[in-house]
């Protein structure tokens, strides 16, 4: 499919269909994902795809907890954010229906081959996500060239040593995401809600609205 047409259909799907998603095709997304820039071209992120029962229940309980804490803040007004109509209900079945899920594809990224450049500035370090999330946008959009759904989550990075338990991963290794990865209930939107361009794109001077934005 067109490029641009994936980019602007690739949402988070959180229903997904029981069916199976064949070797053949998780290879190929897998193989998209591999393709994207690193800092140095180290290519820090790997990929574990958890299709196993029993894994997949084992992560499920332990996200389940963490997200209910969530709810639970939101249900009293603690957390105050102007969610879409429906958004933490979606989410909400999404994590009670997790184990479901045909494929859950835990990104990892090894330490030591990712340099925060920003780490020394007194803020949120957010530099060295640059050599992680473009494999996980790449991963994403050859999904949905595929046809199938994805869904990114950073939960279960809270809960990382029971995640590196049930997964063996080593201790220099970091999990930095899950993705989720099957057949979608309901068909792909025709058109995602985003920012219009006018509020995010400026020229020369912060803040400045490029012509014709």
């Amino acid at each position: 499919m067109d490029l641009i047409d994936a980019m602007r259909t690739t949402h988070a799907c959180r229903q997904y269909k029981s069916d199976a998603v064949p070797d053949e095709l998780l290879l190929k997304v897998l193989d998209g994902a591999r393709w994207a820039p690193s800092g140095s071209n180290k290519q820090p992120v790997t990929f574990l795809a958890v299709k196993d029962a029993d894994k997949r229940r084992k992560l499920h309980d332990l996200y389940q907890p963490v997200w209910d804490g969530i709810m639970q803040k939101y249900q009293s007004g603690e957390i105050r954010a102007g969610f879409r109509a429906g958004f933490m209900e979606r989410v909400d079945y999404f994590a009670k229906h997790l184990a479901e899920v045909p494929v859950m594809i835990v990104v990892c990224a090894a330490v030591n081959e990712i340099t925060a450049v920003d780490a020394n500035l007194g803020r949120l370090s957010v530099a060295g996500g640059s050599s992680i999330y473009p494999a996980i946008q790449n991963l994403m959009l050859a999904a949905r060239n595929e046809g199938l759904g994805t869904a990114l989550t950073t939960i279960l990075c809270i809960v990382e040593p029971e995640v590196k338990a049930v997964l063996s991963i080593p201790d220099d290794i970091a999990t930095t995401a899950m993705i989720t990865l099957g057949w979608p209930v309901k068909p792909f939107p025709k058109k995602l809600y985003r920012k219009p361009l006018d509020e995010i794109a400026y020229l020369d001077t912060y803040g400045e609205v490029i012509p014709g934005a």
